[in-house]
């Protein structure tokens, strides 16, 4: 099928890396893999921090919804609209009503609905939500935690589940040499729930610093100052400031480490996770959000209960005390990502998912 791909949230061409943008590249590759014709059909950013700045997009996104649809009465039109991540702060304002005009069949993946946003001043984004989920062909969802807030909400939703994945060829040729002592984070450094993972594991790692270990962080961005100066009581040599890396350089880096530790505070899944297991590392972290949707808690790492930074100080120093069960955990990792969470997998399972639910030619 040719298609027609939007992310509201960020496009995948955005210059700034998040999991957002990375998810979006991903979709992209697993549908050009099934063979599909795949374009990015705008640029236009909806995400607003307050309804205030939504409402203030307004006339842009009425521009933007004329160029499009100035765009197909000349150009071949797509046969699937496919909207990755709508939610309350960057609804699909374009896909669901090009679609309907022009029987073009519409696909959300991660889309999310929160009703208590109704009350907040959300209720124009929000009803854009969903209007698209209930258009859609197929809503598919990353987690069951997802699936299960869109079918409460929206129970005549048609739902689909393609698992979390990562393309893991950079991973295939990495050999670990893992130093059972280092811990790696990857994560940018932001305000919010990224803050609130590196506050949590400042915390954790003060309660072993008996331990013999260190920490290498990959990430940039800019809360940097502040995130560095939760560890600056530890002694020089411990803490190391990777900055920001490519993909080649993390994977290698990952190889090289014994630990992945972020508590993942708020985290819709987490493609990181599954980077650091194809790795070979196994992962502590929290069990929260979506995280365990991309690790096998107690086969290919450790979750902990939300918010207990004691317990989670424990399960790091665990497995550094025990390096035999480190070493398993960590095989048991790499198996599972490279041979569950693959994007060949990925691309077999999405494109599945489309022949099942979306019929081209006709309003879904």
């Amino acid at each position: 099928m040719r298609v027609a791909f939007y992310a509201p949230m960020k496009s995948p061409n955005h210059p700034v890396p998040s999991g957002d943008r990375l998810m979006a590249r991903l979709l992209i590759r697993a549908l050009e893999l099934a063979g599909h014709d795949v374009e990015v059909i705008s640029e236009f950013r909806t995400y607003a921090a307050t309804p205030e700045a939504a409402a203030a997009l307004e006339p842009d996104i009425r521009a933007e919804l004329e160029r499009l649809r100035l765009k197909w009465q000349s150009a071949p039109r797509p046969e699937l609209w496919f909207c990755y991540h709508p939610y309350y702060k960057s609804p699909d304002p374009f896909g669901p009503l090009i679609s309907a005009e022009f029987a073009i069949p519409y696909v959300t993946a991660e889309a999310s609905y929160a009703a208590k946003r109704d009350a907040t001043g959300w209720a124009t984004q929000q009803k854009r939500v969903g209007e698209a989920i209930r258009q859609a062909a197929v809503n598919i969802g990353f987690t069951l935690r997802d699936q299960a807030g869109l079918s409460a909400v929206f129970p005549a939703a048609r739902l689909a589940r393609l698992q979390p994945f990562i393309d893991t060829a950079l991973f295939e040729k990495v050999s670990p040499a893992p130093d059972p002592r280092r811990l790696m984070t990857v994560a940018m450094m932001r305000a919010g729930d990224k803050m609130a993972s590196y506050v949590m594991l400042a915390k954790a790692l003060r309660l072993i610093e008996d331990r013999d270990w260190t920490l290498a962080v990959i990430g940039d961005g800019p809360m940097r100052q502040e995130v560095q100066a939760l560890f600056a009581g530890f002694p020089t040599g411990r803490i190391e400031w990777l900055g920001e890396r490519d993909g080649t350089e993390i994977a290698v880096l990952l190889g090289l480490a014994g630990l992945y530790v972020w508590p993942g505070c708020g985290e819709a899944y987490g493609l990181a996770y599954l980077e650091a297991q194809a790795a070979g590392l196994p992962v502590v972290a929290q069990q929260t959000a979506g995280v365990p949707a991309v690790v096998e808690a107690g086969v290919t790492g450790l979750l902990t209960a939300d918010g207990d930074v004691a317990a989670y100080a424990a399960a790091i120093a665990a497995l550094l005390d025990d390096r035999q069960r480190r070493d398993v955990m960590g095989q048991a990792a790499r198996r599972f990502v490279l041979g569950e969470r693959s994007l060949a997998n990925a691309a077999r399972v999405l494109d599945e998912i489309l022949r099942d639910n979306v019929k081209t030619g006709v309003t879904p």
